[in-house]
């Protein structure tokens, strides 16, 4: 699944500013956004180019690399708050919460592939296991280019896991256990019950 002419749904930025500025203020928002290309408001309406999108990221983790991945992380979870907050309904969140774990986790998960085009862009997005639960985004455009001894996807990682610990899980955990950025063919994201912790591992290819 994919969207067209390079679009990604905005939150991988609307979600990114107040966290920059959070940390920095204003000007370190400015600081990473401008560095990224983006120096103009961050539309709310529809999709937005992914490359900007790369880009800033980008940016963020070149100017910070020692805070890089904490960042995209706290944006990865407001961007699954948002998701709750005004995309999943009400009553669907309710089933969820009360169905059987091992149910609830595959109902979202299917949920999410049927609208990756807001976080995948261009890039192919499958699941590729539905025991254990494992996302594949391959050509990923928010690394597309990049070269990391380790994955790179936090913000990934956290918008799956905190939607996992919030409607199936509170113990629940996701990994990134490649990447594209680390030469692999996909990026690669594994839900785990009963663990707590949004992260990353050492690359593997593949």
């Amino acid at each position: 699944m994919s969207a067209a002419a390079g679009q990604i749904g905005p939150n991988a930025l609307l979600q990114l500013a107040p966290v920059l500025e959070k940390h920095g203020g204003r000007a370190l928002r400015d600081a990473v956004f401008f560095a990224g290309g983006v120096r103009e408001d961050v539309r709310t309406d529809g999709l937005i180019p992914e490359r900007p999108v790369a880009e800033v990221h980008r940016a963020m983790r070149r100017l910070l690399p020692e805070r890089a991945a904490a960042l995209a992380r706290e944006a990865g979870v407001g961007t699954a708050d948002y998701i709750l907050a005004n995309r999943i309904p009400r009553a669907a969140q309710g089933v969820l919460r009360i169905l059987p774990k091992r149910v609830a986790a595959r109902l979202l998960a299917k949920a999410i592939a049927r609208n990756a085009w807001t976080f995948a862009g261009s890039g192919e997005f499958r699941i590729a296991s539905i025991s254990p639960i494992v996302f594949e985004l391959a050509d990923n455009p928010v690394v597309r280019g990049e070269q990391s001894d380790t994955p790179l996807c936090h913000w990934h990682a956290a918008v799956f896991e905190r939607l996992f610990q919030v409607l199936v899980d509170p113990a629940g955990s996701v990994r990134e256990t490649r990447c594209c950025a680390c030469a692999a063919r996909s990026c690669r994201f594994e839900f785990h019950f009963g663990q707590t912790g949004a992260g990353s591992s050492a690359c593997r290819s593949g």
